[in-house]
């Protein structure tokens, strides 16, 4: 996976925030988070939607039964940073949850049917985080 994302990354920048293959198109963004167990710094390219005040982030990792490592990285530090575009902002990132989430979540699927197939691979309800403006 390692690999996959590090390629997904070079491409990313080396583009100006634009990617080919199955992201070809996608509003995507590299999500800058610190280890929740490691203190380490990691990035992650993941697919965002615009929201009122900021951006959302999708923890569906493919319909796994888990969440993926960046949904705990953010949830123990969620002083984030989001790349898009050409530009790096400074996030704080939440989980959202209720009416919020599902109204977020349900326009993702609308747009991307592959978050539906996602829902239906896993029993875990698929976190949606909000990502805003840094204070």
């Amino acid at each position: 996976m390692s690999d996959w994302n590090d390629k997904i990354i070079a491409e990313f920048r080396a583009n100006g925030g634009q990617v080919g293959g199955q992201f070809a198109g996608a509003p995507l963004l590299l999500l800058h988070t610190v280890g929740a167990k490691s203190g380490q710094p990691r990035v992650n390219p993941v697919m965002y939607q615009e929201v009122d005040g900021g951006y959302a982030v999708f923890a569906s990792k493919g319909g796994a039964p888990t969440n993926p490592d960046w949904y705990y990285n953010l949830v123990a530090h969620p002083q984030v940073e989001a790349e898009i575009g050409t530009g790096t902002l400074q996030m704080v990132a939440r989980v959202a949850v209720g009416d919020e989430r599902e109204r977020i979540w349900s326009t993702q699927k609308a747009a991307y049917s592959g978050f539906v197939d996602y829902e239906r691979k896993t029993t875990r309800q698929i976190p949606v985080v909000v990502l805003e403006p840094a204070p």
